[in-house]
Order: C-alpha cells, then structure tokens, then sequence
C-alpha cells in the first residue's frame, strides 16, 4: 500500500444533551472528560496520550459523522485521497484547525457508504495510565474498535482487505463460504474494524478496551446503583469470537458502546484467521445470555459528510426504486 493506517481512533457523534451525556460518560463509565468547547465533549480513556478519542457533539438528530483512523504521516493522507476519488467515491478535506485538537483531516464515504475519516496529527494529552485515584466506573483504558452493519459484508471485506491493507483475524462464513461476518485490523490486536451482515450501511457499536475482566463487572455495579441498570443491554458474557469478555450498553440516545477485555495478539505474519460456522452458537456467545432481538436490529444511522443529513441504508434504496403501479 502507498498509505499506513496505524488504528481506529476516535468516532464523533450526536447527541441531544450533553449533560446527559457527560453522566453516563464521565460519572458511570469513568471516562475523562479532556474538554468542552463550542457545544462538544471531548473524552478519552486512561491510557490515552492525545486529546480524545471520543467526541460528543450535540444535535437534535442523532448519528454518526466519522470513524476515524490515523495515519502514520501527513503523505498518507494525500496518497489516501488520490485513491478514493480513482474509485469515485466522494471525499472532503477539512483543514487544521477545522476541527478542534485535530490537524487536516479526509473525510470520505467508502464502497459501503460508511463515512471514514482519515488524520495524523491530534493534540497530546497527559497519559493517566498509573493516575490510579482517577479510576472509576469502568476504568475505560483506550478505544478498541468499531463494528459496523453493511449489506455486503464480502465487498467489504474485499475492500479494506485488498484496497485499505488490513488483515483479518476471525470470520464467519456459511456453507458456501460466503463471508457473513468480518474481523478486520491494523493494530496487532483481532479487530479496529469489523464488519456484520444487516440493513446498512449502520453503525452497530464502537468499543472500548479495560483493563480486566473485574473493571467490566464493577461497572455493572456502578451502572446499577446510578440507576443505569435498564442501559445494559446484553452481558456480561464471553464471545467465542475474539474470546472478548463483553459488556454492552446503551448511552442515553440509543447509541451502543462495547466495553471489552480478553482478546489475542495478531501480529505475527503466517498468523491465520479463525473461521466460524455460521450455526455454531458459541461464535456469538460462548457462554452468557443470548442476546436480545434489539441487539440485532437496532444501530445507530450515519451521516452525509456533505450534507450531514442521514445515510440512507441500500434497503431504503431499494424501497425507493420500486416502479409504482397504476390501478
């Protein structure tokens, strides 16, 4: 590849109240809170060394504006714009200072219309790793990945594989090996992007790494006695995809975070990937309760780095083509 994407790292999206926000955030799940400006949050987790890593800005109409990735130089991100308007696929450069705490950035949509964004620089921030009188909630460590829902998981799959330069760790497949489910990376870990089969294009959760299975269970804890008990959603509980020990819960607005410890290093080169039946139950719960219908159903909606307005899924699409018949 002419371009190096180092990781996810960081996602931007609304919310209606930021005060809401910052309790469950900040106060439940024991993010730090680096800053608020011009109607945003900025937060990041303990080990986390630039300004955020998550941003919360608010908005009467909730979605999702970015995932975004870093590069390794500014170089990359040339390169990165070059090759996605070859494949006339639209892009948007927001210069320095556009954005608060982040250098230029490409915004751009990829081949399943989910908007990317692509940056080197973000402002340093003090690394509160050993800050143990700081740790709370969670004590929620880094940003680990984010999983999305697309209606052609193999052309995604093809994309970021082949064109983005990513590796794959675990898949699940069907009878016909057609991929049904994808974990995909950049960092030496199962998964910065991942990839499942469902009306899309949609955001279905981003995750955050803890320190160990205990912090996952003390934020149940926490999450109930603050009366946020009806927020988690579906664990705790092992997948027998990535071996993730998994906690997922909804934020205020609807939108579904991962807190996760317990997966694998992938980083060495004949590392082969993992391949799951798809009616092997253990791949989505290795042990734990089954996950809830909403769990399947319900993500967030991305939005036009154009307009802003809502993406629409290549179901909607599909409705609106449909020849009206005259009676």
């Amino acid at each position: 590849m002419d371009f190096n994407i180092i990781r996810i790292a960081r996602t931007v999206i609304n919310v209606k109240d930021l005060d809401r926000s910052r309790k469950f955030y900040v106060d439940a799940l024991g993010m730090i809170e680096t800053e608020s400006k011009d109607n945003c949050i900025y937060l990041r987790g303990l080990e986390e060394h630039v300004h955020h890593s998550l941003v919360l800005k608010k908005s009467d109409k909730i979605g999702v504006h970015a995932l975004g990735y870093k590069v390794e130089k500014e170089e990359d991100l040339d390169k990165l714009a070059e090759f996605f308007q070859s494949k006339g696929l639209k892009t948007k450069w927001l210069e320095e200072g556009t954005q608060h705490a982040l250098g230029r950035a490409l915004h751009v949509h990829d081949v399943s219309g989910m908007p990317l964004e692509f940056f080197c620089k973000m402002e340093k921030a003090e690394r509160l790793i050993q800050r143990y009188d700081l740790y709370r909630g969670a004590r929620i460590q880094r940003i680990d990945h984010v999983n999305c829902s697309v209606s052609d998981v193999e052309k995604a799959y093809d994309f970021f594989i082949n064109e983005l330069g990513f590796a794959c760790s675990e898949y699940t497949a069907t009878e016909d090996d057609r991929i049904w489910a994808a974990w995909l990376h950049r960092k030496p870990t199962v998964h910065d992007q991942a990839f499942m089969n469902g009306e899309g294009p949609r955001l279905h959760h981003f995750a955050y790494w803890l320190p160990d299975p205990l912090a996952l269970i003390n934020c149940c804890d926490v999450l109930a006695s603050l009366g946020y008990a009806e927020n988690i959603e579906r664990g705790p509980g092992r997948h027998g995809l990535s071996n993730a020990f998994f906690l997922y819960l909804r934020d205020p607005d609807g939108h579904r975070i991962e807190l996760y410890n317990g997966d694998y290093l992938t980083s060495d080169p004949d590392f082969e990937p993992v391949r799951w039946e798809l009616n092997d139950p253990r791949r989505q719960t290795f042990w734990g309760a089954k996950a809830p219908d909403s769990w399947f159903n319900e993500t967030s909606p991305f939005l036009d780095i154009e307009t802003g307005e809502e993406i629409q899924t290549e179901a909607a699409k599909l409705e609106q083509k449909k020849p009206e018949f005259i009676i």
